[in-house]
């Protein structure tokens, strides 16, 4: 137990999709309301809950989807990846909207870790860019730990 009383081994981690800052928080809320925390660096609208600490690499664009896999928001160096805008993607099914494959269709690594409640680090995937061309991505992928569930999707240029 630590001197304030919490244990740090149950206090939840959180890290905004937008611009990657990490907290912890004990109790998911912002302050004294009854609303999910929002980031204080950038003013993004929520943060997203994580069993264990994330340390994203260079040049990582998060993706945000809910439970049925469709993207409800993109952050900073998505666009830069991919090309694509947020308003290009949302609503769409993960996969499909950003041409994700080199998986074999029962392994689907965002349908295995929202299945499973397990993350999926180091898949090494092909990406359709907006303009159509194939470039070679690591994505990590974070189920939801919060009641409304959904996936994070930590997308970065593959490392040869």
């Amino acid at each position: 137990m630590s001197p304030g009383g919490y244990d740090r081994e149950i206090l939840p981690f959180f890290i905004c999709p937008n611009c990657k800052q990490r907290s912890l928080d004990f109790d998911g809320r912002e302050g004294l309301l009854d609303r999910p925390p929002a980031c204080e660096r950038c003013g993004f609208g929520f943060l997203f809950e994580l069993i264990d600490d994330y340390y994203p690499a260079p040049g990582v664009g998060f993706v945000v989807c809910d439970q049925e896999r469709r993207v409800i928001a993109l952050g900073r160096g998505v666009f830069e990846l991919t090309g694509y805008a947020e308003q290009d993607l949302i609503g769409q099914d993960l996969v499909a909207g950003l041409g994700l494959s080199g998986f074999a269709p029962e392994r689907n690594p965002a349908e295995l870790s929202l299945e499973w409640g397990v993350r999926r680090l180091g898949e090494r995937l092909d990406l359709r860019t907006r303009s159509g061309q194939t470039k070679a991505v690591s994505a990590d992928f974070f189920p939801a730990y919060d009641e409304d569930g959904g996936l994070l999707v930590a997308l970065a240029p593959a490392q040869e």
